[in-house]
C-alpha cells in the first residue's frame, strides 16, 4: 500500500492521522476566542480524555492511529540541521520580523533539546513572562502585560482534516483561509519533504505557497475519477480551478471530474463536511438548510489544458446518484426534518461524521435526534464523548486525517 491512499471517504479506513489536545488550548481566553477562532474555551483534561477516546474507539475497529506531533519529531530526530531553518520558518510566520525578537525566540525553542517538546512548544504558543529579558528593556517590554502573546498559539491543530488533504495518492498542502491558522501547514511540509516514510512518495497537487486559500474540510474523494469540494467562507473558486488544473494535467491521478459546490459563507457552514458527508454507498448525511441555497458546477478538463466548467441544475441526491452510477442516493438529514433540532445538532456537527467503513461511522454523541435517524436508516453509529472537543466547532471527520483506505 502506498503512503497516501484515499480514492473514496467510506473504504475501510486502515491509516489515520490525529493530533491530540495540548497546551495550545490553555492560552485561549475571552479576549482572543475570535482570532483564535474559537467559539467558548475547553476544558484541556476533558478534551484530551475524549479525544483518547476518540482514539481508542478507532484502534478497537483496526485503524491504525499516529500522531501530527510524533511524525513531526521523527522528521527533526532522522535530520537534526532541520531544527534551525524550521525554527526560523516557524518564527518568522508567527510575525515575527524584528531580528533581536527572533534571535531571543530562537534561543528560547533551541534550548529545548528533546525534540518532541520542541514541537509541542510551537504548538502551544509563547507569552510576554516567558522572554528572557535583561534590564536592557525595549518599548515594547516595557508596555508589555505578561500575559501578551509573542507567538499565538495553534489551538486548531486537533482539527488535521484542514491543514492538508489526501487525494488518491497525494496530498494538496492548503493554505489556510485564517492568518492563525496559516503555520499549521508548516508541519506537513516538512513531514511530506523530508519524513522518510513520505520523502520522494507523495505527490503534492496544491501548495501552502498558494496566493488562494483552501481548507481540507471543504475537499471529499468521491470516487477515483471524481473530487467533491466546497467553494465556502474558506475555500475560494481561484484555489479551486488552481488544484483542478493540478490533478487534471500536471500528475497522474486518474480524477476527472470536479464537483463544486457552493455554500453559504456562514461560521456554521464553514466547510462542506460540516453540512455534506458521505456515509454509505448509497448514503450521505446533510444538514436541511443548504439543500435550498446549493448551487453545484461541473469542472472538467477541455481543449488544451484548459478548464470546462458547467453549471449542473439538479437535486442534489440526483447528481450524486448519476455521479456514483446509482439509481438513487439518500440523503439523511440532520436534525431527522426538525428545524429546532437540526439548527442546534448542526452547530454540534450532527452532519460531520467519519466513516470507517461502508455503513459504519463515528458520531458525537450529543446529537441525538440525527444519530437515531442514521440507526433507523441502517447505519453502524459509533457514538463518542464531545462536551469539550465540540466547543471548537468541528466533529469526527474534523478531527481526523485518513492516510490509507483499502482500494
Amino acid at each position: 500500500m502506498r503512503p497516501i491512499q484515499v480514492f473514496n471517504e467510506i473504504a475501510p479506513l486502515k491509516k489515520v492521522l490525529l493530533h491530540r489536545p495540548g497546551n495550545e488550548l490553555l492560552y485561549l481566553t475571552p479576549s482572543n476566542l475570535n482570532d483564535l477562532l474559537f467559539d467558548d474555551i475547553p476544558y484541556l483534561k476533558g478534551a484530551q480524555k475524549e479525544h483518547d477516546n476518540f482514539a481508542a474507539v478507532l484502534k478497537s475497529q483496526g485503524v491504525e492511529v499516529i500522531y501530527l506531533e510524533d511524525l513531526m519529531t521523527e522528521v527533526l530526530n532522522n535530520d537534526p540541521s532541520l531544527r534551525e531553518p524550521f525554527l526560523k520558518q516557524f518564527i518568522v510566520e508567527a510575525g515575527i520580523h524584528t531580528k533581536r525578537y527572533q534571535d531571543l525566540l530562537y534561543s528560547i525553542y533551541d534550548r529545548i533539546s528533546d525534540n518532541r517538546k520542541l514541537v509541542l512548544k510551537t504548538m502551544s504558543g509563547l507569552n510576554v513572562s516567558e522572554l528572557q529579558v535583561n534590564a536592557d528593556f525595549s518599548l515594547v517590554e516595557r508596555i508589555a502585560n505578561e500575559s501578551d502573546l509573542v507567538i499565538q498559539p495553534l489551538p486548531n491543530l486537533y482539527f488535521t482534516r484542514d491543514s492538508f488533504a489526501c487525494i488518491g495518492n497525494g496530498v494538496s498542502l492548503n493554505r489556510m483561509y485564517s492568518l492563525t491558522r496559516r503555520r499549521e501547514t508548516i508541519y506537513g511540509s516538512y513531514i511530506f519533504r523530508y519524513h522518510p516514510e513520505y520523502k520522494d512518495k507523495v505527490p503534492l497537487y496544491y501548495d501552502r505557497t498558494s496566493n488562494f486559500h483552501i481548507e481540507g474540510g471543504d475537499i471529499s474523494n468521491l470516487n477515483g475519477h471524481t473530487l467533491t469540494i466546497g467553494i465556502s467562507q474558506r475555500t475560494e473558486a481561484d484555489a479551486i480551478e488552481e488544484l483542478a488544473d493540478n490533478v487534471f494535467f500536471r500528475n497522474e491521478t486518474g480524477i476527472d471530474r470536479i464537483l463544486a459546490f457552493h455554500i453559504p459563507a456562514t461560521r456554521a457552514f464553514m466547510h462542506l463536511d460540516t453540512v455534506f458527508t458521505q456515509i454509505d454507498y448509497d448514503k450521505f448525511t446533510v444538514h436541511p438548510g443548504i439543500l435550498g441555497t446549493l448551487e453545484v458546477y461541473l469542472i472538467e478538463p477541455g481543449a488544451e489544458e484548459s478548464l470546462k466548467i458547467s453549471r449542473i441544475d439538479d437535486s442534489l441526491d440526483r447528481i450524486l446518484a448519476k455521479e456514483l452510477g446509482l439509481s438513487q442516493v439518500e440523503l439523511i438529514q440532520c436534525g431527522n426534518g426538525d428545524r429546532v433540532a437540526a439548527e442546534r445538532e448542526q452547530w454540534n456537527d450532527g452532519s460531520n461524521t467519519l466513516c470507517i467503513a461502508p455503513g459504519k461511522i463515528i458520531v458525537y454523541n450529543r446529537n441525538e435526534v440525527t444519530n437515531r435517524a442514521l440507526r433507523k436508516a441502517g447505519l453502524e453509529v459509533l457514538e463518542i464523548e464531545s462536551s469539550e472537543l465540540s466547543r471548537g466547532r468541528g466533529g469526527p471527520r474534523c478531527m481526523s486525517m485518513p492516510l490509507q483506505r483499502d482500494r
